[in-house]
């Protein structure tokens, strides 16, 4: 990223497990990370559950900047966290002072939009196989199939993803992400390689998700 000594005045240190800012509060501020690694967090229900683990260089709270919406989930430091924040008021300044942190900006704003609302509509599946379906589909979705990994019909797809990524992404337990990978593997639904998943037919797990999607 650009240089960003200029503003070190809006530097702000949190402890671990400390509270940067909690679901439903209102805010007017944005943080960029700088150091240490921050937990989004959102109630789904009645439990919590973990959307995102952010570190540097990312960005976060940017919807009270865009929307003066209150908090749409809760930011907690994992370790110590070092960050610059922003308000509207020296947003402006750092638009203004520079053009090239405002255009990535800009950028990440509208990606992390899309990631949040498309996180959120993974989690509100209550079926746990099909939110694990549609962790691949998200993944189909921002193009992450490496290349070359789908076949002539265009279903095939493969994922440089690990049992981890799936769980972070589905918001679940370890053994039950390994589970339910292991019945789609035994369904001939995705192959599991240490570094990669592939998905056998992507059709399939689209068709999968929908049958279970709220309407």
């Amino acid at each position: 990223m650009a240089d960003l000594a200029a503003f070190t005045r809006f530097a702000r240190t949190y402890q671990p497990g400390e509270l940067i800012f909690a679901e439903y509060e209102p805010g007017d501020s944005f943080y960029l990370i700088q150091a240490g690694k921050v937990k989004i967090s959102k109630i789904v229900g009645e439990l919590e559950k973990t959307i995102d683990i952010l570190q540097p260089p990312e960005i976060f709270g940017e919807m009270a900047i865009l929307e003066g919406t209150p908090r749409s989930a809760t930011a907690q430091a994992i370790d110590t966290v070092k960050v610059l924040e922003f308000n509207r008021a020296n947003f402006e300044v750092l638009m203004m002072g520079n053009p090239q942190i405002a255009l990535r900006l800009l950028k990440l704003f509208t990606k992390r939009i899309w990631d949040q609302k498309r996180r959120f509509m993974i989690l509100t599946l209550d079926e746990p196989q099909a939110r694990i379906a549609d962790v691949f589909l998200m993944l189909d979705e921002t193009n992450a199939a490496v290349a070359g990994g789908t076949d002539q019909e265009g279903e095939k797809r493969e994922f440089k993803v690990t049992m981890d990524d799936v769980s972070h992404w589905a918001g679940m337990s370890g053994s039950e992400v390994q589970t339910i990978l292991g019945h789609f593997a035994n369904q001939r639904r995705l192959e599991l390689y240490p570094d990669r998943i592939v998905v056998k037919n992507i059709n399939d797990f689209i068709r999968f998700v929908n049958s279970k999607r709220k309407k």
